[in-house]
């Protein structure tokens, strides 16, 4: 909610004045209360009034006067906790630091300053509102957090004095006769600070020690000319003109009005008005000065060339400029969150240029702040970034990456890459009107913040996979179709397959899992007989009969109730017949083999056979042996016909609507949060004939037809959605140049969502474009400058005044019109060619109307023509004319020069190569307009590009040139090649190997080899054995019974010995065996013995016996039953008792248990077409026996084990992606507009990083190349000239000239000059090429030129530096020519500016050698440099030294403080320590003295050995006596040598 606030609130004190009234009562008032009510302004504060007596006792209000009462309420503004964000401390910085006042009174402590003194630093503290900067009452501040200071201490460093140089040499002094002046001057280093003292002089000045008299006729003084400065430009006074326009002075008039000179040559267009030029005359003052600064008499110092005293000029006119336009829009049109303001501009334009030295024009654009707080402005829009949705996942990005030579042959699957549309649009929100679904329009990209979403993304199309089934079951009984309803008398068998791992991806298919085979007779129940053993009707042998037990079972093997079985029932017994003795004994009849034969045709019929054999021949009397014939028995097997019927099934077609569940079906959005309903999938079933293609339907059992239709949901109509277009790009809004092409502007749109199931299509057109309407083309406009009009002259009355030359010539000025003119050559006003045409061609020149003494030409002549040799010259001519011919002077060709020379322009370049060359260029592939960055795989990343370096073009005189003019594109251009990384290169797959196992679970293997090895950054290989191969293993399953050993039944015993009467006895028995494929539908069935267990092969041969009579005959062992273990032998029938075997259950012997065995997850397999993505890894079951031998999986599926569920899972093979890079960027400008060390740069960007062991992306995003060298223009400004001037002194001019030179990015002395017109227009500030000066007279007293700037010093405390910034100086000093002149000399003058980089420096007293007691003393920098101030006073060393009382004594002299002896002489002193006398000291004059007195400490500064070798010998003393440190360093190293030679004595000991 908006608040308004107050900029300026009156403030109230806590107790208001006291009313007093005329009598008795008066109205004291109590404190404000605290301000309550709404936020803001609108709060109240109340106070309490009441009335009292003068006496001090409350009184009834009335008793007061009602009109004198004060108020008792008054608004204020109140303070909540929100209003913290609103206001805010807004303090200063510190000011400078002011010495702290002591009793009142502050003053530098000079004499009780060591390093700093103490002092105050303030600043000011404002409570003001954030949005506008206004200040309010400290109160609202004060809520929310303290007032922060307003003082603080600080320190001042004591005071400096100022600091200055040694005087220079004394000036020489001039040769000649009287009074002559010689001066020295001294500059300043450093300033006075902190109340240090003022500088003193800079200059001292003497009188010359030799004065010469002058001789008679010779005078004392000299005389020079002093010109004064030009006056104002001014006009004459109107009576001053005359009709033919000559100007005369009128004296007799005081009338100060003034004429115009106007020339009227052309009369303009009414349209365009030329601008008036006003030419005046100004004047100077000449006179003559004497040496000692004293004016004399003009006559003095006349000369020939008398000096102008008048000139035309130019009447200065200011710039006139038009009103202000309106204010524009403000920039800040919304709050956009921030605080900061928004800008509103406005602009004028010139009328008027100045002229004449008039003002210059002021600023012609204003800008101000607007729109401050925004409180009132509506919401700024707010933009973010948005996306598409995911395109179709492209697989063939990633295989391309792989293989450039890549081309589709299958289905494509595996990883790879899906891309998407970005775009900035509006952002929704809630409190919009906008719904959050609806689409936004794109926008200029640069309106969203932050980074922009990824573009693409890895992704992974399923790859399809078949079913694994297991091997056909059995052929099963012939059976009705439909046993709940049996029908007719054909039937089929059937025989199946189960799915051991289910089909992935959407094309995954499973083949049939039932087979059919058409039949006879067919029954649904049937009848299983079991027979009993054979019991005798009489007695114990002979004919008896079997038991015979019947069961009813359906077509699963399943016991019903017999009443389904409509066949009778077999009977419960029948006969058999038990041999007596010496009978022959044949054994039971064994098991039916197997069927010879899968299936029946015409040529084969599948049989079994079973056998039986003689265990015992007849005796005498007992009934014989059944003939061979007998032993065997035959029948027919697998009858059925070998051609098998399945049903095919076409793939599911899409899901669509069904009118029965249409209405529960919805209608989508492009969103697809709707539900869409359910319909219908259908497909087309196919009765198969095996290997003959398509049969009948009633070929297929229509029980096992699979479904043609299935509900689905019912997919989604998914309409195409767009954005709207988006704006028009922006037309220009400024006047362009009109190049012919056409500016266009245009718009696009984005699919956000393609069309899917039968929606809308998208449109074909998403992006237009047009033309822009009502283009403003930037106006022509020229300057048309007329003819110059006549010279234009100082008046000839001002001439005769202030001259007595009356001739009319000499130098003038003289002006000319200048209009505007249009692109069709009509008049235009002036401020459009000062806008549109550039600089106005001068309005004024000067001129000269020759005198009669002066040389007259002809103009020049055009330069003669040049040849195309670059070595010619072209010249002009002039002649002389009038009498010109015949004078004198005229001849002078060194002076009149009557031809000019100049060589003839060449067009010969040369180039020269500059700078390094660039890196290898590819060439730039054919732009698409692009709204994003898209993802590329045919980018160009290497091969054949090319170097470029740049190249320096010069014309014949080695200026530079445009490199245009060497080259067309400005570079030298070389073949290079960048090399293409090549990856790792490996074969394809082998096929895969077959299972390890015939049995259970095993492995097959594939691989492949290297071909070829990466380099250039390709893709490694991956980890490969010793013969260059990869290997991939996966688990494999064998079905146990897939191949299966087959015997025959064993032939008859063949005895050993057929000597015997009954070919009775051992013997023994053969029989086949072969391997055969239980899978295979073909006639034998027969494999090679490899592929069966080696392990189980049955024995072919085995021993037998065949029992003589009368010996006794036992049946074969019957099974093993469950453990304990038991089997049963039968005893013929005249034995009366049976044979049983009993053996313990030895586990993994006779006895075993049986369990699943899974196997670990394989590797992640992809589809022969994938190269990466989701897979699948797969995991294979067997049954193991508890010996750890494969057995088939009946064994474990009759023990009812739990089987794992999961036998399959999905996987994903990391995709090894390349670096994904944007196309290069345009070349940007180069980083200089002119000379070398420009660059250009292009830069591309990372759209997807490398993942895997792609390539990775490379380390440059940016090529630079040189820059075309192009000339640099600048303008050069020579040095100023020394003050010019047409006589000895006085006031002049300075000049300096201005000229064009061409340069490499830096102007040096070799820069070549050039054309003005190459350099452009000057700037104003760098166009003054005349500056006033003056010379001083003989006499005058005048300025020096400043000084050198002094070196950059801080100010230091304790050798630190007190501030950041130091400061250096300079100064002027004033040079006295004349003591009787010297009144009228300048002050001093010294300048300081701040630098930086500047050193703390200190300041020490120096001294001699004392001599005849005394020495001189003087303050040195710490840099050497010798000065006046800057060492303390107080710290002054003496420079005279006298004892009191005086040394008068023989051989004395005086020391620091008393009076000593000479060398030789000893002091004898007397009681109150004063020198008594001095005592030769015997021997002294062959041997040193080894008395310790004062002269020994003390040498005497007189002596004359002193005086020999004070120049080199050591002086152990500084001159104040106190030890030199190089004492005390030789001390330290004797020490030093001391103890090495006590430490090498006992190591040698």
């Amino acid at each position: 909610m908006p608040v308004l606030l107050f900029s300026k609130v009156t403030r109230w004190s806590w107790v208001d004045m006291l009313i007093i009234f005329h009598f008795i009562f008066s109205t004291p008032l109590g404190p404000w209360g605290r301000c309550s009510g709404n936020c803001g302004p609108g709060g109240i504060q109340t106070r309490g009034v009441w009335c009292f007596h003068i006496e001090g006792w409350t009184s009834l209000l009335s008793n007061c006067e009602e009109a004198d009462k004060p108020e008792k309420e008054r608004s204020c503004f109140r303070v909540c906790d929100w209003h913290g964000e609103l206001f805010e401390w807004e303090v200063s910085e510190w000011q400078i630091c002011v010495l702290a006042p002591v009793h009142g009174e502050v003053r530098p402590r000079t004499t009780e300053c060591v390093t700093a003194q103490h002092g105050l630093q303030h600043r000011t503290v404002r409570c003001i509102q954030k949005l506008n900067r206004t200040m309010v009452i400290r109160e609202i501040c004060e809520y929310f957090a303290p007032q922060p200071p307003t003082e603080q201490a600080c320190l001042i460093p004591c005071p400096r004095d100022c600091v200055v140089s040694e005087f220079s040499p004394w000036s020489v002094c001039s040769k000649g006769c009287g009074k002559k002046l010689q001066h020295r001057t001294r500059s300043i280093i450093s300033p006075p600070l902190y109340g240090g003292v003022m500088c003193p002089n800079f200059t001292e000045s003497r009188a010359c020690d030799s004065y010469i008299p002058c001789p008679l006729g010779e005078e004392e003084y000299k005389f020079s000319l002093k010109v004064g400065p030009w006056s104002k430009c001014r006009l004459p006074h109107l009576k001053e003109v005359s009709l033919s326009g000559r100007t005369i002075l009128d004296f007799s008039s005081d009338s100060k009005e003034q004429v115009t000179f106007k020339h009227q040559g052309y009369k303009p267009h009414h349209h365009s008005k030329p601008w008036d030029v006003e030419i005046g005359y100004q004047a100077r003052q000449v006179r003559c000065t004497r040496s000692d600064g004293k004016n004399a008499m003009l006559s003095l110092c006349m000369q020939d060339n008398f000096p102008l005293t008048f000139q035309s000029c130019v009447m200065p006119k200011d710039c006139e400029t038009t009103d202000w336009s309106s204010w524009s829009h403000c920039s800040k049109t919304c709050q956009s969150g921030d605080l900061s303001p928004g800008f509103r501009s406005r602009s004028r334009s010139i009328k008027h240029i100045a002229i004449g030295g008039g003002q210059e024009c002021p600023e012609l654009q204003e800008k101000e702040a607007c729109n401050l707080g925004g409180e009132l402005l509506q919401l700024c829009t707010r933009y973010s970034w948005k996306t598409s949705e995911w395109k179709e996942c492209q697989v063939t990005f990633l295989l391309e990456q792989q293989d450039s030579h890549w081309h589709t042959t299958g289905p494509l699957c595996g990883g790879g890459i899906q891309t998407r549309e970005l775009y900035c649009a509006q952002s929704t929100t809630e409190s919009s009107g906008q719904r959050p679904k609806e689409v936004s329009r794109p926008v200029d990209r640069k309106l969203c913040p932050g980074p922009a979403p990824p573009t693409s993304r890895l992704c992974n199309v399923p790859c399809s996979t078949d079913c694994m089934v297991s091997s056909w079951s059995a052929w099963g009984f012939c059976v009705h179709e439909n046993c709940q309803d049996p029908q007719g008398k054909k039937g089929f068998r059937l025989r199946q397959r189960h799915i051991l791992m289910e089909s992935t991806g959407p094309d995954g298919n499973c083949p049939h899992l039932v087979e059919s085979v058409p039949c006879d007779d067919p029954m649904c129940y049937r009848w299983l007989v079991t027979e009993g053993v054979c019991i005798p009707d009489h007695g114990k042998c002979g004919l008896g009969h079997r038991i015979l037990k019947a069961v009813c079972q359906n077509e699963r093997g399943e016991e019903i109730s017999g009443n389904l079985c409509l066949a009778p029932p077999p009977p419960e017994r029948m006969t058999c017949e038990i041999p007596c003795r010496m009978d022959c004994v044949v054994s039971e009849w064994a098991e039916w083999s197997a069927c010879s034969q899968p299936c029946s045709n015409k040529n084969t019929e599948g049989k079994q056979t079973r056998t039986r054999t003689i265990q015992a021949l007849a005796g005498d009397g007992g009934k014989s042996c059944p003939p061979l014939q007998a032993l065997q028995e035959y029948r027919l097997c697998n009858d059925h016909s070998c051609t098998h019927f399945y049903w095919e099934t076409s793939p599911w077609g899409p899901c669509s609507e069904d009118a029965l569940v249409t209405a529960l079906n919805a209608t989508s959005t492009w969103s697809g949060e709707a539900t869409c309903g359910v319909g219908i999938q259908s497909r087309k079933v196919f009765c198969m004939k095996s290997h003959m293609g398509q049969a009948m339907i009633k070929r297929c059992p229509d029980s096992t037809r699979p479904e043609t239709v299935r509900p689905c949901l019912l997919p989604c109509k998914r309409d195409c959605v767009v954005t709207p277009f988006s704006e028009w790009t922006h037309c220009p809004t400024s006047c362009q140049q009109d190049s012919g092409e056409r500016i266009k502007q245009s718009r696009y749109r984005v699919v956000i969502q393609e069309a899917a199931n039968g929606g809308q299509e998208c449109p074909d057109t998403l992006f237009e474009e047009r033309e822009c309407e009502d283009v403003i083309y930037c106006p022509v406009y020229r300057w048309k400058p007329h003819k110059w009009n006549s010279c234009i002259l100082v008046p000839e009355s001002v001439r005769q005044v202030m001259m007595v030359i009356t001739e009319a010539c000499g130098k003038g000025l003289q002006t000319r019109a200048v209009t505007c003119l249009s692109d069709d050559n009509q008049s235009a006003e002036m401020i459009d060619c000062l806008k549109w045409a550039g600089d106005m061609p001068p309005l004024v020149q000067e001129c000269h109307v020759p005198c009669r003494d002066d040389c007259m030409f002809t103009p020049w002549s055009k330069f003669t023509p040049c040849s195309t040799d670059c070595d010619t010259m072209r010249i002009r001519r002039r002649q002389l004319t009038g009498k010109s011919r015949k004078k004198e002077k005229c001849q002078n060709a060194e002076v009149y020069p009557l031809v000019e020379t100049e060589a003839c322009p060449c067009e010969v370049f040369t180039s020269q190569p500059h700078g390094n060359w660039s890196e290898c260029i590819l060439p730039e592939a054919k732009k698409e307009p692009e709204r994003g960055m898209r993802l590329r795989g045919d980018t160009k990343a290497c091969g054949k590009g090319v170097r470029l370096r740049a190249i320096v073009c010069s014309d014949k005189n080695g200026r530079l040139v445009e490199p245009s003019y060497c080259s067309s594109s400005g570079y030298i251009e070389e073949e290079c090649i960048i090399p293409c990384p090549f990856d790792c290169k490996l074969s394809d797959w082998s096929n895969w190997g077959s299972c390890s196992s015939s049995c259970g679970i095993g492995v097959r293997i594939r691989s492949k080899w290297l071909k070829e090895k990466p380099y250039n950054g390709g893709r490694p290989c991956p980890k490969l054995d010793l013969k260059n191969q990869v290997h991939e293993v996966v688990p494999c399953y064998s079905e146990c019974n897939q191949y299966s050993w087959v015997v025959e039944h064993w032939s008859p015993c063949r005895i050993n010995s057929e000597l015997r009467t009954f070919r009775c006895g051992e013997g023994i028995q053969t029989r086949k065996v072969r391997c055969v494929n239980a899978t295979e539908d073909s006639e034998s069935g027969r494999v090679d013995s490899a592929l069966c267990n080696q392990a189980e092969i049955p024995a072919e041969t085995q021993p037998c016996s065949l029992l003589c009579p009368n010996e006794c005959v036992m049946s074969n062992w019957g099974q093993w039953s469950k453990c304990p273990q038991v089997r049963k032998a039968s005893s013929p029938p005249h034995v009366s008792e049976s044979f049983c075997d009993v053996q313990p259950c030895i586990l993994n012997e006779n006895c075993f248990q049986y369990y699943y065995n899974i196997t670990e997850w394989s590797m992640c397999q992809l589809s022969e077409s994938a190269t990466c993505g989701q897979g699948v890894r797969t995991r294979l079951l067997s049954c193991i026996r508890s010996d750890g031998k494969t057995v088939s999986m009946d064994y474990c599926e009759r023990q009812n084990l739990e089987r794992p569920m999961k036998m399959s899972l999905r996987c994903l093979v990391e995709c090894a992606v390349n670096c994904q890079l944007s196309e290069w960027t345009t070349w940007t400008e180069c980083s200089q507009t002119c000379g070398h060390g420009g660059l250009m740069s292009r830069t591309r960007f990372i759209i997807m990083p490398a993942q895997g062991e792609g390539r990775p992306c490379p380390t440059q995003l940016t090529q630079q190349k040189t820059c075309p060298v192009k000339p640099c223009y600048s303008w050069v400004m020579g040095d100023w000239s020394a003050c010019k001037l047409e006589v000895d002194c006085g006031d002049g001019v300075q000049v300096r000239n201005l000229s064009c030179v061409v340069h490499s990015a830096s102007v040096s002395p070799t820069a070549k000059q050039v054309e003005n017109t190459l350099c452009g227009e000057l700037l104003p500030h760098d166009s003054v090429l005349q500056l006033p000066c003056s010379v001083p007279c003989p006499g005058d007293c005048h300025l020096t030129d400043w000084s050198e700037w002094s070196t950059c010093e801080l100010t230091c405390i304790d050798g630190r530096s007190f501030e950041t910034m130091g400061r250096q100086s300079r100064s002027r000093t004033y040079v006295i020519q004349s003591f009787e002149n010297q009144d009228n000399c300048p002050e001093q003058v010294l300048e300081t500016r701040p630098c930086t980089g500047g050193k703390c420096y200190h300041y020490i007293w120096k001294t001699s050698l004392w001599r005849n007691n005394e020495r001189t003393v003087w303050c040195q920098r710490s840099d050497g440099i010798n000065v006046t101030g800057g060492c303390s006073s107080q710290s002054q060393p003496a420079s005279i030294r006298k004892c009191n009382p005086a040394c008068r004594k023989p051989f004395s002299y005086c020391t620091q403080v008393i009076c000593g002896c000479e060398k030789g002489y000893t002091e004898i002193m007397r009681s109150d320590g004063f020198l008594d006398y001095c005592v030769k000291i015997p021997g002294s004059e062959d041997k040193k003295a080894d008395v310790k007195n004062i002269a020994a400490k003390n040498k005497p500064v007189n002596s004359k050995i002193h005086d020999i070798f004070k120049g080199w010998s050591l002086q152990p003393l500084d001159p104040d006596g106190r030890v030199k440190v190089w004492v005390y360093g030789v001390s330290a190293g004797g020490f030093l040598l001391l103890i090495f030679l006590i430490f090498t004595s006992y190591l040698v000991w």
